[in-house]
């Protein structure tokens, strides 16, 4: 089955890699310095459990543009937010009516964007739970678990139950959601957990070490207390994406860090590699993806007549970053969020 990866990024990497090594053909459209390392180091996708799939250099299709005549059973559009609209022109300009494009970039909004540019596809929203991050050129590595999940129907999408099949063969799970209302449910909850990438970001450290610190997580919790309350005044169900609800894992998050590391010691299995896509974002000095995180917090809370000032001051603080370009301690963020 031919599938098309539309933002060769970490996430479009890993997961066109994946389906590579499962024997499926892959196309990689990205940005002509990805290609290049791509193209002078291979593809190698690796994960925390230890499995490894390296693709030699000879064996990757790679464009700067979708090539004409492509016909991919399915495409994975992995780009930022900030791109999705210019990616679903293209891609509308050159597949075929109704092909199929999954949306699996972080936010809420991105598939309802891509649709609107690309309307005579079939777009899909979709949601990817880990983390991955680049450790040298073209080796993309996943530090974190869950199951993918896009919005189908295993009997009436076949596309999707070869891509299962190819996911499953490295050990990730696709899952398939059958409503647009469930699968967004599934998003919100994704995007509390993704209000850590800016924390995370400006913190200047790994993942599990970032989460080990309390001030830190504390200010996640409050981000995510704030969102919640948005939902509630939006009437929006949220889907746990952790074995807590989301109102549970607010106290789980404040509790002090020895009490912290015994009960939320599945959430700390994270490769001490691990990173926010974020980080990288700020290092490389590069647009982040914060309109797509807390943007959409203070979207929804300004459609029910809401505020959300800790959102906003999030937001505010990313964007400042290139005035700054120094690591918040955890007390510093906590008194740059207004937080005791």
């Amino acid at each position: 089955m031919q599938v098309l990866v539309m933002g060769a990024g970490s996430i479009g990497c890993y997961l066109g890699g994946l389906a590579a090594a499962a024997g499926l053909d892959l196309h990689f459209v990205g940005r002509p310095r990805v290609l290049e390392s791509l193209r002078r180091h291979g593809l190698v996708c690796s994960d925390l459990t230890g499995r490894q799939h390296t693709i030699p250099a000879t064996k990757l299709q790679l464009h700067e543009r979708v090539p004409a005549g492509l016909q991919p059973a399915v495409s994975l559009l992995c780009v930022k937010s900030a791109a999705t609209a210019e990616a679903a022109s293209e891609l509308r300009a050159a597949l075929p009516a109704s092909s199929l494009l999954l949306s699996m970039q972080n936010g809420i909004s991105n598939a309802s964007a891509a649709q609107a540019a690309a309307p005579a596809l079939d777009v899909r929203a979709g949601m990817v739970p880990f983390n991955v991050a680049g450790l040298a050129p073209g080796h993309f590595h996943r530090g974190s678990s869950g199951a993918l999940m896009v919005q189908g129907h295993a009997a009436a999408d076949a596309a999707l139950r070869t891509l299962q099949r190819a996911f499953a063969h490295s050990g990730i799970e696709l899952q398939l959601i059958d409503s647009t209302e469930a699968m967004r449910a599934v998003q919100w909850g994704k995007l509390l957990l993704n209000l850590n990438n800016p924390v995370n970001a400006l913190s200047g450290l790994p993942l599990r070490e970032q989460l080990q610190q309390r001030g830190y997580r504390r200010c996640l919790a409050a981000l995510q207390a704030e969102a919640l309350d948005v939902l509630a005044a939006a009437v929006q169900p949220v889907r746990a994406m952790t074995p807590l609800p989301p109102r549970r894992l607010l106290s789980v998050l404040r509790l002090p860090t020895p009490l912290f590391k015994l009960v939320a010691a599945r959430m700390l299995k994270i490769d001490a590699k691990a990173r926010s896509s974020m980080a990288d974002d700020l290092v490389l000095g590069r647009r982040t993806e914060i309109d797509a995180l807390c943007g959409e917090v203070l979207a929804l809370a300004r459609s029910v007549g809401v505020s959300a000032p800790l959102n906003a001051r999030m937001q505010s603080l990313v964007q400042d970053w290139p005035a700054r370009s120094r690591p918040y301690g955890p007390d510093e963020l906590l008194a740059a969020l207004g937080l005791s």
